[in-house]
């Protein structure tokens, strides 16, 4: 079994939590794959996020506050654990930033998972149960899925995706950049489950 890190957004990072997000699509990168795939007839090698049993930790936007002996995380609802921190003044006060996820250290992750399965495919072949399994939300009122690269416009009267595919969509571009869903690369398409939580922990 090998050990390897990944990086995933806030919502994402919640969707692991709820336990909505079971799968993640990663861009293949060209040029280095060994051997042959002969479901595509196109070359691969090994995936570099793993094969089933190996396990990714997680890397999120992140703090350390010394003060109070812990790790908070941008995705939680209440990320510094205790009331005051609601209040801006209080933050302002201990000078509290918030420090990227890639340089999270491996003690500070909380979250730890296992690679159950892993697959090559375009990127638009995504179906609309691997979209759900990506970790997209429904809107919290009305019927519809979040279009994450404006969400914004929902509130304008443009509506909100028809299906948690199209809400992919928007979430891969949002992510991405505009034109990365029409260019459908091939992706690794690595699937998972919650392992041990690993957090303040090596």
């Amino acid at each position: 079994m090998k050990e390897r890190q990944i990086l995933f957004s806030a919502p994402m990072v919640r969707a692991i939590l709820d336990g909505s997000k079971t799968q993640t699509r990663r861009i293949v990168k060209t040029g280095k794959w060994e051997h042959e795939n002969s479901e595509y007839g196109v070359s691969f090698g090994n995936c570099p996020y793993g094969e089933p049993g190996d396990r990714l930790w997680v890397r999120e936007t992140w703090n350390k506050f010394d003060a109070w002996e812990g790790y908070f995380y941008a995705a939680d609802d209440h990320p510094f654990g205790i009331g005051e921190a609601d209040d801006p003044d209080h933050i302002e006060q201990h000078d509290i930033r918030w420090k990227p996820s890639i340089h999270m250290p491996r003690a500070a992750s909380r979250i730890t998972l296992e690679v159950t399965g892993v697959r090559v495919e375009r990127l638009q072949d995504i179906s609309e149960a691997d979209a759900r399994a990506e970790g997209v939300e429904p809107v919290v009122v009305g019927e519809g899925w979040r279009r994450y690269c404006d969400s914004g416009s929902e509130e304008v009267g443009v509506p909100p995706c028809a299906d948690a595919r199209h809400s992919f969509q928007s979430l891969w571009e949002q992510i991405n950049g505009a034109g990365s869903w029409a260019a459908n690369p091939w992706v690794w398409v690595v699937e998972f489950q919650r392992a041990t939580a690993q957090a303040g922990k090596e």
